[in-house]
């Protein structure tokens, strides 16, 4: 079978794409690793996706979106790809268990969450680490955690973890949050929330479970000892593009598009946070998977002619 388009991805990009492109009536695949929804299924509240000003959370707008694609019987497979052929006007999408043709690819696989990278963080992940306030909060009802970074996500996160923890310590390499002003006010109201500035964590210690870290301070170049329960890890993402083949990417290795999502191969789109970009927002997500779905089916109509 030869799809018109295969979408890779399922979080709100992959998830808008699919929408657009079912609604075109093109034949089409999407290809999702684990579940539908990203990032998206990690984020307790959502205040500023439009139509949704009392919030709603990122699992029910991830099911939300899900149901609409599959109410229009959207082909669905869940699997990994691991690389993509584009050398001839039939694409490849090789995954794990098969290979797929296709004339365009949208590529949505959005991003991975970078890890601190420091002694002793791959012994306790699932152990003390994680990476989802939303998923791991309640292991910590009454106990000292520790929320690594100082971004939206991390604050956020921060915020929640304090309606559960004892005490939550937020440790920030800057010497002020870069999280909207509206997150910082909200951590200022938190009485059991404390922010260290200009601080890393060296090193996780710890037996069975997480008893301490090594903290440094980039301006004494002093450690100290903390005592901790947990950590929860917010330092960025890293663009999930391992699949790809180098020319795809940039250096820092987004995907580089136009602002019709067209990737410099012609037949193959990219939307979302995979993408170079200056704003990462599932507002902005949702737009990028309706303008690549729009560009798939325009260019398909183009070989037409």
């Amino acid at each position: 079978m030869i799809y018109d388009v295969i979408v890779i991805g399922g979080g709100p990009s992959g998830l808008s794409a699919t929408i657009y492109a079912l609604r075109a009536r093109l034949k089409m695949l999407l290809v999702e690793k684990n579940a539908c929804g990203g990032q998206m299924l990690m984020t307790d509240t959502i205040e500023n996706y439009p139509g949704f000003g009392e919030g709603i959370s990122g699992f029910d707008l991830a099911v939300r979106l899900e149901k609409q694609i599959k109410d229009c019987n959207v082909e669905l497979i869940y699997d990994e790809v691991i690389a993509i052929e584009y050398n001839c006007f039939l694409k490849k999408v090789i995954t794990k268990n098969l290979t797929y043709e296709t004339k365009t690819i949208i590529i949505a696989a959005g991003t991975l969450i970078k890890k601190m990278n420091v002694p002793g963080e791959s012994k306790f992940i699932g152990k003390g680490v994680s990476f989802c306030a939303v998923c791991d909060a309640p292991f910590y009802r009454n106990k000292d955690v520790l929320v690594i970074g100082g971004g939206d996500s991390a604050i956020q996160e921060a915020v929640y973890l304090s309606k559960f923890a004892k005490k939550v310590t937020v440790i920030h390499r800057r010497n002020d949050l870069r999280a909207m002003k509206i997150l910082k006010e909200r951590v200022a109201l938190c009485k059991n929330i404390s922010v260290l500035y200009n601080s890393t964590v060296k090193e996780v210690l710890g037996k069975d479970s997480i008893e301490r870290v090594v903290i440094n301070n980039i301006k004494t170049h002093e450690n100290k000892y903390l005592n901790t329960n947990g950590i929860f890890v917010f330092i960025g993402l890293i663009p999930n593009t391992l699949f790809l083949p180098d020319v795809m990417v940039d250096k820092a290795k987004y995907i580089v598009t136009d602002e019709d999502m067209n990737t410099f191969i012609p037949g193959i789109f990219a939307c979302g946070d995979i993408r170079k970009k200056q704003l990462r927002q599932i507002v902005t997500a949702t737009s990028d998977g309706a303008q690549a779905a729009i560009s798939a089916q325009n260019y398909i109509e183009a070989q037409l002619i």
